[in-house]
C-alpha cells in the first residue's frame, strides 16, 4: 500500500534532482526521494547505535583492542 504526500521544493532542489534523473540514478522524482529517505533513516540508526557504545564504553563495558587478534 502506498501513501501519496505532495511536498514544494525551491526550484534549485528541483534541478538538483532532474540532474540526477538525467543521468540515469533514478527513473523518477519519487524514487529519488525515497533512497534519500532511506539513507536518512540508515543514517539516524547508525548514530543511535554509536551514541549507545559511545555510552557502554564511558560506563567501563568497553575494551580497547590492541589488535584484531583480541577479537578471538
Amino acid at each position: 500500500m502506498r501513501t501519496i504526500i505532495n511536498i514544494s521544493l525551491p526550484k534549485q532542489l528541483d534541478r538538483e534532482i532532474e540532474k540526477a534523473m538525467r543521468k540515469g540514478r533514478y527513473a523518477t522524482k519519487s524514487e529519488f526521494l525515497r533512497e534519500i529517505i532511506r539513507e536518512r533513516i540508515a543514517e539516524e540508526d547508525l548514530l543511535s547505535r554509536i551514541k549507545k557504545s559511545e555510552a557502554e564504553f564511558r560506563a567501563g563495558k568497553g575494551k580497547i583492542l590492541g589488535s584484531l587478534k583480541d577479537l578471538e
